[in-house]
C-alpha cells in the first residue's frame, strides 16, 4: 500500500511538472514541445487514477483520452482542424455529462433545470454577439454551449442541496470547465490571432486544473457510492 501510494505520490509531481513546461511552452509558442507535452499530461493523469482507482470507470478514461484527442487537433491554428477538435470535444462533454449523471445519482431533476437556465443564458449571449462563427460549426457550438450549461447545472444543484465534499470538487472542476470554455471561446472567435501568447497558457492552466479535479471527484464519488 505504501509503495502504491508512494508512486502516485512521484506520478502527481511529475504531472504537474510537466503541466508546468507545458504553460511555458504555450507561451513561448514552442510548437515541438507542445506536441510532446500534450499527450503525456493526460497520459500521466490516466496513469494516476488507474493507480488510486479500484473500479477504474471505463467512461472516466475515456473522457480523457477524447480530452488528449481534441487538445493535439487543438494545436494546429486552422479552421479544419478546429471544426474537427470541436467535434471531438463536443463527444467528450457528452461523455462527461454522462459520467457525472451516473455518479451523482439526481433524484430530482427541477433543481438542475433551475440552476442550467442562468448558464445557457449566459453563454447562449456571448455566442449570440460573435459574429466570426464558421456556419459548419455553428450547430456543434450551440451543442457545446446546452453542455456545459447542463454540467454547471447538474453541479452548482449538487453543492446547494448538499454541500459536501464530492459535489464541492464537482463544483471547482466544472467552474474551471466553464472558465476554460470561456477562454478557448474568446480565443477562437473573438480575439482570433490576439494575445495568443496570454490566452493560451491562461487555457492550458484550466485544462489542468479542471481535469485534475474532475479526478479527484471521480475518486470521491466512487469511494462514497461504494460505501
Amino acid at each position: 500500500m505504501m509503495v502504491k501510494k508512494n508512486i502516485k505520490l512521484y506520478l502527481t509531481v511529475c504531472f504537474f511538472a510537466v503541466a508546468i513546461l507545458e504553460v511555458i511552452s504555450e507561451y513561448l509558442q514552442n510548437k515541438d514541445l507542445i506536441f510532446s507535452l500534450k499527450p503525456l499530461i493526460t497520459l500521466l493523469l490516466v496513469v494516476i487514477y488507474c493507480i488510486e482507482s479500484n473500479q477504474r470507470n471505463l467512461i472516466f478514461i475515456a473522457a480523457l483520452l477524447l480530452s488528449l484527442i481534441t487538445n493535439i487537433l487543438f494545436i494546429p491554428n486552422t479552421t479544419t482542424y478546429l471544426h474537427y477538435a470541436l467535434l471531438v470535444f463536443t463527444i467528450h462533454r457528452i461523455v462527461v455529462v454522462y459520467m457525472v449523471l451516473r455518479l451523482q445519482k439526481i433524484k430530482d431533476y427541477i433543481p438542475v433545470l433551475i440552476a442550467t437556465v442562468p448558464f445557457l443564458l449566459i453563454f447562449f449571449y456571448l455566442f449570440m454577439e460573435t459574429a466570426e462563427i464558421p456556419e459548419r460549426s455553428y450547430y456543434l457550438l450551440v451543442l457545446q454551449n446546452i453542455l456545459i450549461s447542463i454540467l454547471s447545472g447538474l453541479a452548482l444543484s449538487s453543492y446547494v442541496m448538499n454541500d459536501n465534499k464530492q459535489n464541492s470538487m464537482l463544483l471547482i472542476a466544472v467552474l474551471l470547465f466553464v472558465m476554460l470554455q470561456f477562454i478557448v471561446f474568446i480565443e477562437k472567435y473573438l480575439l482570433v490571432n490576439e494575445y495568443t501568447s496570454i490566452l493560451r497558457p491562461l487555457a492550458m492552466t484550466f485544462n489542468v486544473l479542471a481535469f485534475f479535479s474532475l479526478y479527484k471527484y471521480v475518486i470521491i464519488a466512487e469511494k462514497s457510492n461504494k460505501n
